[in-house]
């Protein structure tokens, strides 16, 4: 009995230490088990370069601004697609003011070339002649071609008659004057100028020509009896400028008021 009771003790002590190992090498494994699923899960918690989805957020938003550009751009067509068409006589009236607008652009002019070549022209042929009946007037040189009969042509006669003074003036010098200033204000650059005042003073230069004009034929013809060819030229050549500043004045109008901005 002694010998069955050492024996079931030493049984129960190994037990015992068997549990005790049991335990302890349980407990270490429970304690490396959760350890390793503690390493794992770091590990896999460990995600930052696959939570690094900074192109794939890019593509996203690159999308989304792309849908809505489209979407954007559809209802724009939508909406040109419901507008109703213009009128054809708002497109013929858009078209005229264009090519008004273009006409009457600083430094262009609504009148033709060939009226500003021709008034130019005629102004520079009515200097020539009045620079030659001033040279005359002075030196008293008899004029070329023009007979100094008793007839009706006699340039001689009308040059030197009270007539070819106005207020102690030579009318050769106030001729020569006036072309003088047609000459510049009948350039293709005054004619291209804006500014009314500019049109305003040769319509008036032209007035008083044509007044002067009237006077001098009067003179002429009823007061000397004889006319002058020369004399008679420039008063032609006045007569022609009068006539197309005013179809350009009627016509094309004085040019372009200056804006008040």
């Amino acid at each position: 009995m002694t010998a069955s009771k050492s024996s079931r003790a030493r049984n129960a002590r190994a037990q015992a230490g068997a549990a005790r190992s049991g335990s302890a090498g349980g407990s270490r494994g429970g304690t490396a088990a959760r350890t390793g699923t503690a390493v794992k899960t770091g590990a896999v918690t460990k995600t930052g370069p696959a939570t690094k989805t900074g192109p794939a957020v890019r593509n996203a938003a690159q999308g989304t601004a792309s849908r809505k550009g489209t979407a954007r751009a559809e209802g724009q067509l939508k909406a040109q697609a419901v507008r109703p068409p213009a009128a054809p006589g708002g497109s013929l009236l858009a078209k005229v003011r264009t090519q008004l607008a273009s006409v009457m652009s600083p430094g262009e002019s609504a009148v033709p070339m060939w009226l500003r070549l021709t008034t130019f022209l005629a102004a520079l042929a009515g200097l020539g002649v009045s620079i030659y009946l001033t040279i005359a007037h002075f030196t008293e040189a008899t004029l070329a071609g023009c007979s100094e009969t008793a007839g009706l042509v006699d340039c001689t006669k009308v040059t030197t008659s009270a007539q070819s003074y106005v207020f102690g003036i030579p009318v050769a010098v106030l001729g020569l004057a006036f072309y003088l200033f047609m000459v510049a204000i009948m350039s293709p650059w005054a004619w291209r100028a804006t500014r009314r005042e500019i049109h305003l003073a040769r319509i008036a230069a032209l007035i008083a020509g044509m007044g002067f004009v009237l006077y001098l034929l009067y003179a002429e013809l009823f007061i000397i009896g004889s006319i002058c060819l020369y004399c008679t030229s420039v008063h032609a050549l006045t007569f022609i400028l009068f006539v197309l500043t005013m179809v350009a004045a009627a016509t094309w109008g004085l040019g372009r008021a200056r804006s008040s901005a």
